[in-house]
């Protein structure tokens, strides 16, 4: 039966289990032989990685074509105006070719961890949050997607992938659960 690791990646972890720099991978945290990220998180995001001992299970959740959506806290410089967040949410043009639509609204900044290191914040420029849900998965997305409309990212957690959720899980904790039934099957 499929095994599924629910991991809340801290920042500055890589998503692999080898690094011949020495910089902070899985392995550092998760202790389990034969398993691999089902997708990734880069190196300065944070959040929810999933991880399995199932290729077919790997797939499923990582391939963009089963549209698993995927919900980012972004934490943004400047107060993004509704036009940038309609535009953010009918999909951004990148440099590889637009965007799907996103489902992007205003939150109050999550009760999470303080990052180490802290953001680096201007005094006279106030950040704002947003909840952002995406059905893709392309390198750096949602930083690409809120620099296209004038608004860098700041901080990046991903909070879930589809059912999941990361939950209580603090960072470099995490849970294994057993894979779902209709990703058994397939």
């Amino acid at each position: 039966m499929p095994q599924l690791i629910l991991f809340n990646k801290p920042y500055n972890v890589l998503c692999q289990f080898t690094d011949t720099a020495g910089r902070a991978t899985l392995a550092d945290y998760i202790p389990v032989p034969n398993v691999y990220a089902a997708g990734r998180l880069d190196a300065d995001s944070e959040g929810l990685l999933i991880l399995t001992d199932s290729g077919p299970v790997q797939h499923q959740i990582a391939d963009p074509q089963h549209k698993l959506p995927k919900i980012y806290w972004v934490q943004v410089e400047g107060i993004p105006t509704e036009e940038a967040i309609n535009r953010l949410a009918q999909g951004v043009t990148l440099r590889d070719g637009p965007t799907r639509p996103a489902t992007v609204r205003r939150m109050a900044p999550p009760s999470i961890w303080e990052r180490t290191p802290p953001i680096r914040e201007r005094r006279a420029i106030p950040t704002d949050w947003l909840a952002i849900t995406l059905t893709e998965g392309r390198n750096r997305q949602v930083r690409r997607m809120t620099a296209a409309v004038g608004y860098p990212t700041l901080r990046l957690v991903r909070a879930s992938i589809g059912p999941w959720e990361l939950g209580v899980l603090q960072p470099g904790e995490w849970r294994t659960i057993t894979a779902p039934p209709n990703l058994r099957r397939r």
